[in-house]
């Protein structure tokens, strides 16, 4: 066997391993596991992959209290509420995310769907242009940004266009357009093919990565994402994000 064999049937081994119903519970998907309305859990899977950084049990316990100002009614709260009942989430803080941006997000979301109808549409007019991902998230960040905001708020939707890696939405991404029959992806969208995903790319799955030999780019930005997905490819072209759970459990649990 060779060595791509090798390198493949180990990680093959590792997805298995991760991607099962017991990785939900301390997860930040465990969020929009919470709801089975669709677009409550695209709200829920966004607020929450947009707090995901940092320690996973604060991450989780915020994106609750999250929940919990939007009375466990997403999609209600952000299309229907007026505009006073957002200022309840003016002392929300999560890092350097507080409540202004938090209300901007609100805001940013009522407005995709009363005037797009939906989060996937957003994301696809902006993947049908090169389909690729990085139009997708481009199209979104600039969608999300026509709502007035303070420009500190930008710098919570990543930006592959100068670069991030977008850690998070290519995170929500797979959350959202991945299918397969282990509970844990939602499989949701059907307009971004799951060939198409960029795996997100971290310090944990940078460092693995770098180890495998995935990855020879030293930065963890978009051209590392590139790099990593495109050698995920060879191992599974259809389905080369499958590989994230891998990734991830070698360097959180396994310290790979």
């Amino acid at each position: 066997m060779n060595q791509t064999q090798d390198l493949k049937s180990y990680l093959d081994q590792k997805a298995n391993e991760y991607n099962t119903t017991s990785f939900i519970t301390n997860d930040p998907v465990s969020i929009p596991h919470r709801f089975s309305r669709k677009e409550d859990i695209e709200i829920a899977g966004f607020l929450a992959a947009t707090l995901s950084w940092g320690q996973r049990v604060t991450i989780i316990n915020n994106s609750m209290r999250l929940l919990n100002l939007m009375e466990s009614a997403p999609f209600e709260f952000v299309t229907l509420s007026g505009e006073n009942e957002f200022n309840r989430f003016l002392g929300f803080v999560h890092r350097t995310f507080n409540g202004e941006d938090c209300i901007f997000m609100l805001n940013a979301l009522r407005n995709i769907y009363r005037e797009h109808g939906a989060m996937e549409s957003v994301f696809n007019e902006g993947f049908q242009e090169e389909e690729t991902v990085l139009g997708a998230i481009s199209h979104f960040r600039n969608t999300i940004l026509l709502t007035p905001h303070f420009p500190r708020s930008a710098k919570h939707i990543s930006d592959p266009v100068k670069g991030s890696a977008a850690k998070r939405i290519n995170m929500f991404l797979r959350w959202m357009v991945r299918k397969d029959t282990r509970g844990v992806d939602f499989g949701l969208w059907n307009s971004i093919p799951t060939s198409k995903l960029m795996c997100p790319l971290d310090l944990h799955s940078g460092r693995v990565s770098r180890k495998l030999g995935l990855l020879t780019r030293k930065q963890d930005d978009w051209k590392a994402v590139e790099e990593l997905t495109s050698n995920l490819r060879t191992l599974d072209p259809s389905d080369p994000v499958k590989y994230d759970f891998a990734l991830f459990g070698l360097g959180v649990f396994e310290k790979y």
